[in-house]
């Protein structure tokens, strides 16, 4: 699955560990979560950090939710929830990738 390099436009604030937005480890970075979708810092610029393609996680019988134990972030029109350093968004009876 690769990630599709858009730069986000006009991204006056920092990003860091202090910023107030949720992180969410991503491969070899962090994400941070903010305005509905996830920004990383690429040289001089932030990019939205979204996959491309659709990849469903084999073998998840855990149940994401309210109270679930994970940290849920908002991303577009639904809930992702982190869960061992990528990210799980419902879809169609499974959960994908993110």
């Amino acid at each position: 699955m690769t990630t599709l390099h858009h730069e986000h436009p006009v991204h006056d604030h920092v990003h860091g560990p202090a910023c107030g937005h949720p992180e969410v480890p991503h491969g070899d970075h962090v994400d941070y979560a903010h305005d509905g979708h996830l920004h990383r810092r690429h040289t001089d610029h932030y990019d939205e950090c979204e996959p491309a393609g659709h990849v469903a996680h084999q073998g998840h019988d855990h149940q994401h939710g309210d109270g679930c134990g994970h940290d849920s972030v908002l991303h577009g029109d639904h809930v992702d929830y982190v869960h061992d350093g990528h990210r799980h968004a419902a879809h169609d009876g499974h959960w994908d990738d993110h």
